[in-house]
């Protein structure tokens, strides 16, 4: 699953940073020059990343996940943490127009990593056979209250009273023919 065969969803140029994972407060430039970070989508395990190569080396590899937050910590600075990778990237971009471009997609990407996070576990819920009793034990209560309880009771009433006359037809059958 190597990255470059992924076509990215959204590409930009920033000086990429990283957190001094020392101090957790100054920043690293990871190169001299500004750089291509691209959001990918990555079908094969349905995820979301993003992505910036400088030279050989990913200097960004970050899976966005539902709780990631991006944040914009000056005009053209924003940043956010990836616990998995261990750190806070940053990235300087060249303009305000760029920064507000790469927040607007994180939130986009972040919603899409939610969703297919959601979908990804009503799979699961579906070949997981303990899941799936549970499952089967909630469904009933909304079909009942999707016809509304006056309806439910209504039902119940008549069948009551259709087999009260069978009843009542067996007794006369059995009355007549004795």
């Amino acid at each position: 699953s190597c990255p470059r065969r992924e076509q990215p969803i959204f590409s930009t140029r920033a000086h990429v940073f990283q957190i001094d994972p020392a101090t957790k407060r100054n920043w690293i430039p990871a190169s001299k020059h500004a750089l291509t970070v691209s959001y990918f989508y990555d079908g094969t395990r349905n995820v979301y990343r993003i992505i910036s190569v400088g030279g050989t080396k990913a200097i960004i590899n970050s899976t966005i996940t539902p709780n990631m937050t991006f944040t914009k910590t000056s005009q053209k600075f924003g940043q956010w943490a990836d616990s998995r990778a261990n750190t806070v990237y940053g990235l300087g971009f060249a303009s305000e127009q760029h920064l507000s471009q790469f927040a607007e997609k994180f939130q986009e990407v972040k919603e899409a990593a939610r969703l297919a996070r959601e979908k990804s576990q009503d799979k699961t819920e579906l070949t997981n056979p303990a899941l799936n009793i549970t499952s089967h034990q909630v469904l009933p209560s909304p079909i009942i209250s999707s016809n509304g309880p006056g309806e439910d009771k209504l039902f119940r009433s008549q069948s009551a009273d259709v087999e009260i006359t069978t009843e009542k037809e067996r007794l006369k059958k059995m009355l007549s023919e004795g």
